[in-house]
């Protein structure tokens, strides 16, 4: 099968690099994945796969407006080659998806969807909600398939998408290799004689983690001896460390920036904390469970509760809530949770097994393309023959 991917760019990101792992496996299954790229171009460019990429040239700087440069990106890849189905990576790129099937109509492949995030969108103002469900069912109508990445997400899917049952997977989300999952479960270290608390937490910089909320409970809760790491990268890093600078934190708390293998990170930590506002299956939670980490997160996805073993593997807390974020990590530092029951259930998350589940449903959905273009075509034949007589 010929499978096209939609990403804007190499830029740091989760769901690109899910989307970019899975095309490596799809590729080495003997398929042919295509990966149509807004802009060739981003951080993590020299690490990307050896695969097949096709972008347009950019006369003028598109970040500004990638999305309606990924739409005619997308657009004038398909009015030139065939692919059998398309793969929509996450939430991110489902307008990318329902402008292809608007402008193209039939002649537009069966598309994929991951469903990356959490559709309740809490975080949404009340008065922008009856647009965010009309959204989601023009989703439901336009689209194929939806793919929920932990079997809490598929109740959630049918109810906002206003979508069948049939037309909803559970296909955990691929967010570990067998050898990924191996190196997390060795990764943590003892520490001899060392006192405080060492909290982490991975990801972008950008509103929808709300680390300024993580540095307010740690500036409100954590002990003097206590510290924290932030990985990652985004627009908002000059903002994050404003706010240190101003608690008073630039010794306890650093900002790590981008880390392309973050295990160490994992094995020198205590503690692993979740501010987000919104989530689908965060691969930085299924890494922590990997490694043993204990867990204080918010609760901002349907999976989360789940995730942290109703209790048994962490604490959470509603979102945006600083107070009761910073209580919860200091319950987290106490928990002795199973380790043995926590990487079972991370194993359930590999890039081997998801990868061979979603090729079975690229064949389903190729499958169904096939039959309902040979039916079109006889019901147009049997109209023009009943026009003729």
């Amino acid at each position: 099968m010929r499978v096209a991917i939609p990403i804007h760019s190499f830029e740091p990101g989760g769901v690109e690099r899910v989307a970019l792992r899975l095309a490596e496996h799809w590729r080495d299954a003997g398929h042919e994945p295509v990966v149509v790229l807004g802009r060739h171009r981003g951080a993590c460019a020299e690490h990307a796969p050896a695969l097949a990429y096709w972008s347009l040239r950019e006369s003028l700087p598109t970040d500004r407006w990638e999305t309606i440069w990924m739409i005619w990106s997308l657009f004038q890849f398909l009015l030139v080659e065939e692919v059998d189905v398309i793969f929509c990576p996450g939430n991110t790129y489902t307008v990318v998806c329902v402008a292809m099937r608007l402008l193209l109509g039939e002649r537009c492949p069966p598309v994929l969807v991951k469903i990356s995030n959490d559709l309740e969108r809490r975080d949404l103002p009340r008065a922008a909600m009856p647009f965010y469900r009309y959204w989601l069912r023009l989703q439901g109508m336009c689209l194929d398939s939806f793919v929920a990445m932990a079997e809490p997400m598929a109740g959630e899917l049918q109810r906002e998408l206003a979508v069948a049952p049939a037309r909803v997977r559970v296909i955990p989300d691929p967010a570990l290799s067998h050898a990924e999952l191996d190196a997390l479960a060795g990764a943590r270290r003892v520490r001899a004689g060392a006192s405080g608390c060492r909290f982490l937490t991975i990801g972008r910089l950008v509103d929808q983690k709300n680390q300024l909320l993580l540095i307010e409970a740690f500036a409100r809760h954590a002990w003097p001896e206590d510290s924290l790491v932030i990985a990652g990268d985004g627009p908002l890093r000059d903002r994050l460390a404003a706010r240190i600078a101003a608690l008073g934190l630039g010794n306890r708390v650093s900002l790590a920036g981008h880390v392309a293998d973050p295990r160490p990170l994992y094995g020198e930590a205590d503690v692993f904390v979740l501010s987000s506002d919104y989530e689908g299956v965060p691969a930085v939670i299924l890494e922590a469970l990997a490694a043993g980490l204990p867990i204080a997160a918010t609760d901002c996805c349907a999976s989360m509760a789940w995730l942290t073993g109703h209790g048994r593997f962490g604490t959470l807390v509603p979102t945006g809530d600083a107070e009761a974020l910073g209580a919860a990590m200091n319950l987290a530092r106490h928990l002795e949770p199973d380790h043995a029951a926590m990487q079972r259930l991370a194993a359930r998350f590999t890039l081997e097994n998801s990868s061979r589940l979603y090729l079975a449903r690229f064949a389903d959905l190729v499958e169904s393309a096939r039959r309902r273009r040979i039916k079109n075509l006889g019901t147009r034949m049997r109209v023009f023959d009943e026009g003729g007589v």
